[in-house]
């Protein structure tokens, strides 16, 4: 533990790894190719309920842990997203987990995206585009999570002019190019990050053989064939290093490939086509009692997407398409005996979809869609029949691409505008979604070995319901504007770990869970200053998350683990002058639901812990104060950016791990130990644009 708390404290700069104890109380007392603008106009007059699109200007002007600029940890800034922990990219969007999250760069699946184990996104803002972020509500051209759809596009390399961007921060560097490779008909991209944190570590003679790294590079290719057609190349790699000594090796990593091509048929036809691969692997090892065991895991898809827009008026457009993924998945199981192979699933999704979106009149925008999605589960490694105990009955190894069960889904998707004014819009909106790929998680952080696995002839598709309402209003010169969105959202389908049994449980995964159902609710309240030298958001969410699985909690409604009542983002940039610029952020939230020992007994001299409910306890509340400063200086032919910053200003010890101990002295003879990550972090970092 002195050894971890030693590399965290080289991580940040300063000594930021803190360990207090506190009690943890009762929980019953206590959606291109331009950059799209989050303007007020364009809030008003969305079609799509619940989606953000993100404003990848107002995010590099936000204060960021130690000088790092992370989209997705501006994600956990709005409505109806929180983050999983103080010290993780992780989010939640409307009660669900960051597992039922979709991550796509450039159409290819992301899973677990985070450097450092969670500390930072795997994203490297300078490499993107466009982002949109749907809130279970989604367009029927997207498909495979319940909870949200993130989907971020890589920037396009310029056609006709070089440019050189490069920065060095506390923790990493990187660099950005682009540029025509022949003038007007193909360009380059190319980003890269890498840490540094090696070379503190080389320098220490207790941690020179310790390994603490990461690096993500992007590159698109883009080529104008024609007039009326387009291909881009894009390939994208992430990989993380870690290792403490002889005793722990850590890596994981994110690969993916895609060739898409656009076609202008007309002005008001065009067709996308696309090959994507993506691969998530993970690779732990640890060495106990002269004995090393291991873990290993992926997940792969191979998808072919094809889709069609077509405009027959101006009111008019439709959409439709078909898609189909080859998936492979192996259980991130420990290698501690060998009684069992190490799960692995293959699939074959398919997906058929058709929408539209209709100005019916100047007062009603429609857009609806339906889409049909078959899963298959293929043959190649064993599979089970179980009693209700999970005891196995009965194995049989069907041929691989053997069609062992096949599951369909019709998922209608609906939403509306109702401009009531000028100035002001009722949103409605229905949306079916369902996914076939499982995380498994003892809490709610997710984390880069987690156990994953996929729909199988035991375990069914999850399927979630939302329905959710909005108002959005606008002042007169749109300097203001203010939203607010009730939602409900009910799931079947669910699957958690069965009293008794954990992720490090040595049998097979299928035998852990129990299925059922869930819900989740709440309110988002938001307001935008859009103009003058001051600007930014303040947002609000009250939300609730419960699950109900029989044989869990007596079959009772319980808590979910990612469950939190309030959350609260008060955002703030000033421009005081041609060169600076000051923000700030407060984030509060309340603090994640637990199961914690209610009592514990001893037999024959060990200790056993009594729980009494699943996630009957809560951590304490989470709050913190963000600050930041640049200084711009704009010369002949470059720009010089220096960024200041001042991560958790009031050094407030947020909860990041939170165990249980003997303690004699307490009536339930336990006590509670909170573990803080970060106290106060300054950071600074240079940026040359050329």
């Amino acid at each position: 533990m002195k050894r971890w708390r030693t590399l965290a404290v080289l991580l940040c700069g300063v000594t930021t790894l803190f360990a207090q104890t506190d009690n943890v109380a009762r929980e019953d007392t206590l959606e291109g190719v331009t950059v799209m603008s989050r303007s007020a106009q364009r809030r008003l007059s969305e079609v799509q309920v619940g989606v953000e699109r993100i404003d990848l200007g107002t995010i590099s002007k936000a204060p960021a842990l130690l000088g790092e600029r992370d989209i997705i940890r501006s994600l956990q800034l709005l409505p109806g997203v929180k983050n999983e922990s103080e010290a993780s990219s992780g989010y939640q969007v409307r009660g669900g987990t960051s597992a039922q999250n979709l991550i796509l760069l450039d159409g290819a699946t992301i899973y677990n995206a985070g450097h450092l184990m969670g500390l930072l996104s795997t994203f490297n803002d300078n490499a993107l585009n466009n982002a949109a972020l749907y809130k279970g509500l989604v367009p029927a051209n997207f498909g495979g999570a319940t909870s949200s759809v993130f989907d971020v596009s890589t920037r396009v390399g310029d056609m006709n002019r070089y440019h050189l961007n490069a920065s060095v921060g506390l923790l990493s560097a990187n660099v950005a190019a682009e540029g025509p490779i022949q003038k007007e008909k193909s360009s380059f991209f190319f980003a890269g990050r890498r840490s540094y944190l090696d070379l503190f570590l080389k320098a220490s003679k207790d941690y020179k053989d310790n390994v603490l790294n990461f690096y993500d590079a992007n590159l698109q290719l883009t080529f104008r064939l024609s007039p009326r057609d387009r291909l881009a190349l894009t390939f994208f790699r992430a990989r993380d290093n870690m290792g403490l000594d002889e005793m722990m090796d850590m890596k994981w990593s994110n690969t993916t490939a895609n060739a898409s091509w656009l076609h202008n048929a007309s002005n008001r036809l065009y067709a996308h086509t696309q090959l994507t691969y993506s691969d998530f692997s993970d690779d732990v090892g640890i060495e106990m009692m002269n004995i090393y065991y291991t873990m290993k895991g992926y997940i792969r898809h191979l998808t072919f997407h094809h889709d069609q827009t077509w405009m027959p008026s101006k009111k008019l457009t439709l959409r439709y398409g078909l898609e189909s993924t080859y998936l492979q998945l192996q259980s991130a199981e420990w290698d501690i005996n060998m009684l069992h192979q190490r799960e692995k699933r293959d699939g074959w999704s398919n997906a058929l979809w058709l929408s539209q979106e209709w100005a019916l009149s100047e007062r009603l925008n429609l857009s609806a869609g339906l889409r049909l999605r078959l899963h298959t589960v293929l043959g190649g490694a064993p599979y089970y029949e179980m009693d209700a105990d999970g005891n196995i009955t009965n194995t049989t190894n069907p041929e691989k691409w053997h069609a062992v069960k096949t599951y369909s889904n019709l998922e209608p998707r609906l939403s509306a505008n109702i401009k009531l004014s000028d100035r002001h819009s009722l949103k409605v909106g229905y949306s079916r979604s369902t996914q076939d790929i499982h995380a498994i998680r003892a809490g709610s952080m997710s984390m880069p070995f987690d156990r994953y696995t996929m729909t199988s002839n035991l375990l069914k598709p999850e399927v979630a319901d939302q329905v959710a309402m909005g108002w959005t209003g606008i002042t007169r010169q749109s300097d203001y504007d203010f939203s607010a969105e009730a939602y409900y959202k009910w799931v079947r389908n669910i699957y958690d770990y069965r009293d008794g049994k954990s992720f490090y449980s040595e049998i097979e995964i299928e035998r852990l869970l129990l299925g059922g159902k869930g819900r989740a609710y709440g309110l988002e309240l938001c307001a935008h200053k859009n103009s003058g030298r001051l600007t930014g958001w303040a947002s609000y969410t009250l939300s609730w998350s419960e699950n109900k699985i029989e044989g869990i909690n007596n079959g009772e409604w319980y808590t979910a683990s990612n469950d939190r009542r309030h959350d609260i983002s008060i955002i703030g940039i000033y421009k005081a002058n041609a060169h600076w610029e000051l923000s700030a952020i407060w984030h509060y939230n309340t603090g994640q639901a637990l199961t914690a020992p209610s009592a514990k007994y001893e037999i024959d001299g060990r200790t056993f812990y009594y729980y009494a409910e699943r996630n009957g306890y809560r951590a304490p509340a989470s709050h913190r104060l963000d600050l930041g400063a640049s200084y711009t200086k704009k010369r002949q032919h470059a720009t010089h950016v220096w960024s200041f910053g001042i991560y958790n200003a009031y050094n407030r010890y947020n909860p990041f791990v939170i165990t249980f101990e003997n303690d004699d002295d307490k009536p339930s003879g336990t006590s509670a130990k909170l573990i803080a990550m970060f106290g106060i972090v300054p950071s600074v970092s240079f940026t040359m644009k050329f």
